[in-house]
């Protein structure tokens, strides 16, 4: 079965103002897709559309032949990292995963140890998260949006923070996703890092796609 997003004439009102206006999109398993706008452009509030985590005012998201919010009121199968990642202070990062794999109990150990390495972290590190720098909390992030190869892949500002060692293991991990199928949508501020990571731009303006 094909991995697909439809966006169809999807429109967002909040407080009477319009954020995403007249929004069709299809978007397939196996590419990466770049957003690309100014801050307030509607990058992140369309991202947020996707994980189902606001409702439109208008128009339509269908997920593999299941409509947001009507048959399914999230993804089936997604990992997201938007803004800022946000853990239990106390645990060290391999208690973290290992209490968000524990909800749907699809990956073990070994694999959220497999994921730590893959963004630089040590599952064996013994601090906690609230004693991690800002490019360690953002490599947590990333790996809890990736570590149980969800279908749909989202990730706003993955290189925030990040040195350049950091940049090119997400490089490798967006090229892994896609290589198996997933849906990667993300946003970056470095134009130049976007165009490299993506397979296709989309630009936002004022809640519209441009191209």
């Amino acid at each position: 079965m094909e991995n697909i997003i439809e966006i169809k004439d999807y429109c967002k009102k909040i407080k009477g103002s319009e954020v995403l206006k007249n929004v069709n999109l299809t978007l397939r398993g196996g590419n990466v897709y770049g957003l690309k706008g100014k801050n307030g452009s509607g990058k992140t509030m369309l991202m947020r559309a996707v994980c189902g985590l606001i409702s439109p005012t208008s128009g339509s998201i269908v997920i593999n032949g299941e409509t947001l919010g009507k048959q399914i009121s999230f993804p089936r199968s997604v990992g997201a990292l938007i803004e800022n990642p946000a853990f239990i202070p106390g645990y060290t990062g391999l208690k973290n995963l290992e209490v968000l794999a524990d909800i749907q109990k699809k990956i073990d150990r070994s694999k959220i140890c497999e994921t730590l390495c893959k963004v630089g972290l040590d599952c064996n590190d013994k601090r906690t998260y609230r004693k991690y720098s800002l490019g360690m909390k953002q490599r947590l992030g990333i790996a809890a949006a990736v570590m149980e190869d969800p279908d749909i892949v989202i990730l706003d500002e993955p290189i925030n923070a990040l040195d350049e060692s950091g940049a090119m293991q997400v490089r490798e991990i967006l090229k892994e996703q896609k290589e198996r199928g997933a849906i990667c949508i993300i946003a970056c501020h470095d134009a130049e890092e976007l165009e490299y990571l993506s397979d296709e731009i989309i630009r936002i303006s004022d809640g519209k796609i441009e191209q």
